[in-house]
């Protein structure tokens, strides 16, 4: 056991709440089961948090965090709509392909987090939709999209990549990246875009 007690870091045990927290949600994960997971006792976990909820805050901001970094990343550069929401796509259903854990703990248990961190994951998600109707709406105003509502094409295009996290499986018969690419034409579908031709997505290194 004390051998064990030596190699549990921070990141550890942010990794075995993650687990649980996917696993069981939030409130049916406890303290003393993550410290099971990392055979230590529920006492030790305090050298490396404050609390249940710190950790919920950790996993929750860096993913949302992540996925606004994914689509400034994926989208630098481009100036056409169609190839900035091919791109955009691409990246956020890989992201739920390949980080299910933290997909399924933010879509389900953000709201279970304190003020003022509900608030900041809240507006990192928001960021996100903006940064993504924004798009739409250009392409819209570029006659390039035929989408009556932007922010309804925003949402469809969301929940649909939000999806992916809970049937994917790495030992399925697509890849993550099959997957996405697949997804982003789905995308250009829902706004009414030409798709573009096959194999054109710019590989964005994953996170």
């Amino acid at each position: 056991m004390s051998g064990t007690r030596t190699t549990v870091t921070a990141e550890a045990v942010v990794d075995a709440a993650l687990t649980l927290f996917a696993q069981r949600g939030y409130h049916g994960t406890a303290l003393s089961e993550i410290a099971e997971v990392l055979g230590v006792r529920t006492p030790s976990l305090y050298n490396h948090m404050r609390s249940k909820q710190e950790l919920l805050h950790t996993i929750t901001e860096r993913t949302a965090t992540g996925v606004l970094e994914d689509f400034r990343a994926a989208t630098a550069g481009l100036d056409d709509p169609v190839r900035r929401l091919q791109q955009a796509a691409f990246v956020y259903a890989r992201r739920h392909a390949t980080h299910r854990r933290e997909a399924l703990v933010v879509n389900r248990d953000t709201a279970s987090l304190d003020e003022p961190h509900r608030t900041t994951v809240q507006e990192l998600r928001r960021a996100h939709e903006h940064a993504l109707r924004s798009v739409i709406v250009e392409g819209v105003e570029a006659g390039v999209f035929t989408v009556g509502s932007p922010a309804l094409a925003s949402f469809a295009i969301r929940e649909m990549c939000v999806s992916i996290a809970r049937w994917f499986h790495d030992d399925g018969p697509a890849t993550a990246e099959e997957v996405a690419a697949q997804y982003s034409r789905f995308a250009l579908q829902i706004v009414g875009a030409a798709g573009a031709p096959e194999g054109t997505v710019r590989p964005i290194p994953p996170v």
